[in-house]
């Protein structure tokens, strides 16, 4: 199987994941959950649920735990970009080529959708111990899945996606140093890729070492991917991408693109590029289709 039929495969089994995990529209409490799953059945690349389930299986892992981390990551995910795209911040009117969320649902509700969706998420993290049960050694997977719950709690908070999130909101319109621009990309944006490659390590087993390896990788990738988003925003097509282009420059947002070009921000990105890919091939496992994942988010075109 080449590159792009795996890519299309696992990304099918992963949307067949998160929707087992997706809530029942029903009760008087319908529409939000209608708003909830509009959301998430936007599509999407679904790659940190992806490389999670990568990491999982280069560390040979067995079972049905990851699962639940699977769609929980996902839903963090898109909680974000809910409330991302309201008018108070973005104001995007589409997202994944159709309306966003408060455009067709409404501001107050897309607001109560993000919420009920981060919270969601972790009502799905905690059903893994449902995995205990058919455990080999119960007491052992336990103690890895209260770790991928720190990491999880610790990857959307206050010092990752949600601290770089407030920081974003904070400075919106300011001209921000490097400093600030690589602190807000690191955390809003690497914080939960960080997260969903250690995860899946951390409940196959693998050792500390290498989940900080991860972790680093984690970090190169985010800012990567963050940059080569900035690029995109200002030489893609809407068509394409699937949202507006132009909007960093509409709302007066600073990025590594506007305060160096689109140049420098493509040099960082293969920068980056490199030293996670030469981190990657320090580890002591492989996956040949999560290198060439990592490697193409690089350059990617949306």
């Amino acid at each position: 199987m080449n590159y792009n039929e795996e890519l299309k495969a696992r990304t099918l089994h992963v949307n067949a994941v998160i929707r087992d995990y997706l809530p029942e529209e029903k009760g008087f409490q319908k529409t939000i959950l209608s708003a909830v799953n509009y959301s998430m059945e936007a599509g999407g690349k679904r790659i940190r649920p992806m490389m999670m389930e990568c990491t999982w299986q280069m560390y040979e892992g067995r079972g049905t735990v990851i699962a639940p981390f699977m769609a929980a990551m996902e839903m963090i995910h898109n909680s974000s970009l809910i409330h991302d795209d309201l008018p108070a911040l973005d104001n995007d009117s589409m997202r994944r080529g159709r309306k966003t969320t408060h455009k067709e649902y409404g501001e107050a509700l897309a607001i109560m959708a993000g919420d009920v969706l981060l919270n969601y998420a972790y009502e799905t993290a905690f059903r893994s111990f449902d995995a205990l049960k058919d455990a080999e050694d119960p007491q052992q997977l336990a103690g890895r899945i209260s770790e991928a719950l720190r990491v999880l709690a610790a990857k959307t908070g206050i010092n990752g996606m949600l601290g770089g999130q407030s920081c974003d909101v904070e400075y919106d319109g300011r001209t921000m140093t490097e400093n600030q621009i690589e602190f807000i990309n690191r955390t809003k944006t690497g914080a939960l890729i960080e997260g969903s490659l250690m995860i899946g390590a951390i409940l196959a087993g693998a050792p500390a070492d290498e989940v900080r390896t991860l972790e680093e990788i984690g970090t190169d990738i985010g800012l990567a991917f963050q940059i080569r988003d900035d690029i995109l925003d200002v030489t893609g097509n809407a068509q394409e991408i699937g949202k507006p282009v132009g909007s960093d420059e509409r709302n007066r947002k600073s990025t590594y693109v506007s305060l160096f070009g689109v140049q420098a921000g493509r040099q960082k990105v293969e920068k980056l590029s490199e030293n996670a890919l030469m981190k990657f091939d320090s580890l002591s496992v492989q996956h040949e289709f999560l290198r060439r994942l990592l490697e193409e988010l690089a350059t990617r075109r949306r």
